[in-house]
């Protein structure tokens, strides 16, 4: 069970991290927890994430919960399921990402809000350890099934202003965004599948668009034909990578930067969250559509809370997580795919020309570097770059006039993550390497 209890998830290897028992023994410390009365439980396609279920449900039934299983279903729709029937609390069984012999759970109290380590999965971590469960309930609760589907097509529909359909490839990637390209209609997209059989082993690749090998085969069928562009979805449907007509990748600020243009024409004058590694073109783009810029720290359950308290309508992030507030503040991939297709609808131009204008700027893209001493790193690029406006909102970011960087430090490896981006290549180039010597001194 070792480590298995992540900062924003639990994880781990099926049979041996977790295994049913733990998932039993899981079930019961969330209903410790949180006492919810109503609990709601999709699960991903792997072959062991039905008996994880089964388990969980388990053990949350013998504390009294009524469990609500929305069976087979991507992790969008279980943050819409939770919001939408008003329960106390949700579990999605996935590993998202991950190679199929892992597995594990993102778990949200009411209204979809996030639980990460330090709001509760450090506590359920620990009353699985002791054991110190609440006593069984004197009657058990029941599972009951609820297909979430219908309503959560419905409400994202509602958002596709696209004339005419759009030529789209989609790799699908055998994962959990075969369900959520449920959302598209024969109105919306002439879709060109790839992968579209669900499979937890991932035979044809890893479903992480993070990683541009991922992209190779939807690019090279992209390049084949005539589309519009591709959309490649991770595993469990909450992130989403995109591609133009020529198969190009696009970057996920980018695309934030769109989406940001869609939704402002929807929600004029509405606060919209960028993450800092952000490049400056976002801020601008936003400000250009008459939007509220405002920069949320790296993390999920750091941009929802954020979202919250200033009622932003959309936030994205550069890993391919889009939140809007009508989906609970949470991830909808579809709706961003939506986002960008209603402006390629109304613009009349290709995406690679929506982008063109955006791209302003270099970006050296996130370098990881790994370190012995995290505090020695910041202390010498604290001496060097003195005169920066700097800010802490997570990790160091300095700024100057015509460049920028930051450095974060991962939360479980002893590694510093990079980004910077300067006005050009050559000057992009220069202050990498600068920094970069800085940082592996």
């Amino acid at each position: 069970m070792a480590g298995i209890f992540k900062a924003y998830d639990i994880r781990g290897i099926y049979g041996t991290d977790l295994t049913d028992d733990i998932a039993f023994k899981i079930g019961r410390a969330v209903a410790t927890f949180l006492k919810p009365k109503t609990f709601v439980i999709g699960h991903d396609m792997r072959p062991h994430s039905t008996p994880l279920f089964n388990a969980m449900a388990k053990g949350l039934t013998m504390q009294g919960v009524d469990v609500i299983n929305i069976g087979l279903a991507s992790t969008p729709m279980s943050y819409h399921a939770n919001g939408k029937l008003g329960a106390d609390g949700s579990a999605i069984i996935t590993a998202s990402h991950n190679p199929g012999e892992w597995n594990g759970m993102k778990i949200c109290r009411e209204k979809a809000i996030p639980i990460s380590g330090a709001t509760g999965i450090a506590d359920i971590e620990r009353i699985v350890n002791e054991e110190s469960f609440d006593a069984p309930a004197a009657k058990p609760g029941n599972v009951t099934a609820y297909d979430i589907k219908p309503e959560y097509f419905a409400h994202i529909r509602t958002f596709a202003k696209i004339k005419k359909p759009l030529k789209v490839v989609i790799d699908y990637a055998n994962g959990m965004g075969i369900s959520e390209g449920g959302v598209f209609t024969k109105e919306m997209f002439n879709i060109t599948p790839m992968y579209d059989v669900l499979d937890g082993t991932f035979p044809n690749h890893e479903a992480n668009p993070l990683d541009l090998h991922t992209l190779h085969d939807i690019s090279a069928k992209l390049k084949e034909g005539k589309y519009d562009f591709g959309i490649a979805f991770d595993g469990d449907a909450d992130r989403a990578g995109f591609l133009d007509e020529n198969g190009e990748v696009v970057t996920m600020d980018m695309i934030t930067a769109l989406v940001a243009q869609s939704m402002l024409e929807e929600f004029p004058g509405a606060a919209i969250f960028y993450d800092l590694r952000s490049s400056w073109a976002v801020k601008e783009v936003i400000e250009e559509a008459g939007g509220r810029p405002m920069m949320s720290r790296v993390g999920h359950a750091f941009i929802k809370a954020q979202m919250r308290e200033a009622d932003a309508v959309f936030a994205g992030e550069l890993s391919g997580h889009y939140y809007f507030r009508d989906n609970y503040y949470t991830e909808s991939s579809s709706l961003a795919a939506i986002c960008v297709a209603n402006l390629i609808s109304k613009t009349g131009k290709t995406l690679s020309e929506l982008i063109k204008p955006i791209k302003r700027y270099f970006a050296a893209g996130e370098i990881n570097s790994k370190v012995a001493d995290v505090q020695s790193v910041f202390k010498r690029l604290d001496a060097k770059y003195g005169d920066a406006r700097k800010f802490q909102l997570d990790g160091n970011s300095y700024e100057y006039a015509d460049w920028w960087f930051n450095v974060r430090s991962s939360n479980t490896e002893p590694l510093v993550r990079l980004n910077l981006e300067a006005k050009t290549k050559a000057q992009m180039e220069q202050r990498r390497d600068e920094v970069l010597a800085l940082i592996r001194k």
